[in-house]
């Protein structure tokens, strides 16, 4: 996910969302998922589209299609990668709103590289809140393995 991320490892403070759908998560989130893979890792990548969203390959020899209810395409920010390097839905298909486990709302790298990640709108205004009150960089920088 770099740049937004970084290229290192990271510590993400991520805000579980129970039950994801279009009311909690908003395109342009930057969220966590189960890796559609092998369901006991996880993914970070940019909510790029919900259900109800026409899906258009710059391939010609791909259909167009619709995003069921549900459904949801998700991508790396990394625009240097190819689809196949990237892993998101570009190589494995449109992903479950199931799958989203939560939002990434902080991103510490370094002690001196740290910050919120930017998300929509929405959510930037949802969380500013808890990162207000709950965000104990310190804390972070204890538990952060660079």
């Amino acid at each position: 996910m770099a740049p937004t991320i970084g290229e290192q490892a990271s510590t993400l403070l991520v805000r579980k969302i129970p039950i994801a759908d279009p009311t909690r998560v908003f395109l342009g989130d930057v969220i966590v998922l189960k890796d559609p893979d092998n369901s006991e890792n996880y993914l970070v990548r940019r909510l790029a589209a919900t259900e109800g969203y026409e899906m258009v390959s710059n391939d010609e020899k791909d259909e167009p299609f619709v995003l069921e209810k549900d459904q949801c395409w998700v991508l790396a920010d990394n625009d240097k990668l190819k689809p196949k390097e990237a892993k998101d839905s570009r190589l494995f298909g449109p992903v479950s709103m199931t799958d989203i486990v939560g939002r990434v709302i902080y991103s510490l790298r370094t002690a001196v590289d740290h910050g919120p990640v930017l998300n929509s709108h929405y959510s930037m205004r949802k969380d500013s809140s808890l990162l207000e009150i709950e965000l104990d960089v310190n804390d972070m920088m204890k538990n952060h393995k660079a």
